[in-house]
């Protein structure tokens, strides 16, 4: 399995954000459009993340939902068959709800920095700090904290949950099934 120490904030200015990070972490942006599909569990959390009709990945994880830096583990399969996986998977658990987003993602050491916007809620800044083995939890809330400063995210802007919470908390849900 693997760790990482997530948070993710509101982002109120992209402009101000994108320059930053341009200037903190020159390099390349990835630009993804991803729809993230939850299927109802006792424990964690199951999503199948389709990228297009041949390339997903489904990727169950564990983490509390709290506004700060917090740990996640998570285990991810890639599949080339996305679209029949959900199928499968909806019919054997049902779908919870759906996540639609343009991700710009930028890989910065070994912290992964997402500018999302999110169909429904808006744009938000995600942080991931990838854990390397025997690496503690400690320092990766510290890094993740002090990139949070670095690009000028308010406390009060972070947010607790995913965006499948905030999404069922607007009562916003798209592709509800039993």
């Amino acid at each position: 399995m693997a760790e990482n120490i997530e948070v993710k904030a509101r982002l109120r200015d992209p402009g101000t954000f994108r320059r930053k990070l341009k200037t903190l972490a020159p390099g390349r942006t990835a630009v993804l459009e991803q729809e993230d599909v939850y299927f109802k569990m006792k424990r964690g959390r199951l999503k199948l993340r389709i990228f297009g009709p041949r390339k997903g990945e489904l990727i169950h994880y564990e983490r509390a939902d709290l506004k700060s830096p917090k740990k996640s583990v998570y285990r991810i399969y890639g599949t080339d068959a996305p679209l029949l996986l959900r199928e499968i998977l909806a019919a054997a658990l049902g779908i919870r709800g759906i996540v639609k987003k343009t991700r710009r993602l930028r890989q910065v050491g070994q912290t992964r920095v997402h500018d999302d916007d999110v169909e429904g809620l808006g744009r938000f800044v995600e942080l991931e700090v990838v854990l390397r083995p025997g690496q503690g939890e400690e320092e990766g809330r510290k890094i993740a904290e002090e990139w949070l400063e670095r690009l000028g995210i308010s406390k009060a802007d972070l947010v607790k949950g995913g965006y499948l919470d905030l999404l069922e908390g607007l009562g916003a849900l798209e592709g509800k099934e039993g």
